[in-house]
């Protein structure tokens, strides 16, 4: 039942970011440039996103339960540190050059864009330095006497 309702779930959200033009390096670039071709409807996407994530975790929250897991796994941290800032700020720096955030890279994968395969690589990768230098930091130092 999981992976069903995780396709069709991850087959709508595909469908929103490909009719909002999220996938599209290009509109997307034209909302990150205010001095010229400034195209505003992304942040109509992002409101309609942000007003559908609010009613969706108040509707949601109510439940003893998720209806496919034991407990919810919502994050318990609530303070700001440098690995947080760091990490929106390659974010954003990623989303500026290329055009591509991970959740819009994902559907124009399906549009066969090399652009799109090239961001997902480079994605995947530093996902995979990052996991290592956490891994590498949070390893237990040997003492020298």
């Amino acid at each position: 039942m999981a992976v069903p309702l995780a396709f069709l779930i991850g087959l709508v959200f595909g469908t929103g970011i490909m009719i909002s033009g999220m996938a599209n390096p290009a509109k997307v670039l034209n909302f990150f440039d205010i001095a010229g071709t400034w195209d505003p409807s992304l942040a109509f996407v992002m409101g309609g996103a942000l007003t559908v994530a609010l009613i969706g975790y108040r509707i949601v929250l109510r439940r003893p339960r998720p209806v496919l897991d034991t407990c919810f796994h919502l994050p318990t941290r609530r303070d700001i540190d440098p690995a947080l800032i760091g990490g929106s700020a390659l974010f954003g720096v990623g989303w500026g050059i290329a055009g591509f955030c991970p959740g819009g890279s994902i559907p124009a994968l399906g549009l066969l864009r090399p652009q799109a395969a090239v961001f997902v690589c480079a994605m995947l990768a530093g996902m995979a330095i990052a996991r290592r230098l956490r891994a590498r930091r949070a390893a237990p130092r040997p003492r020298l006497s």
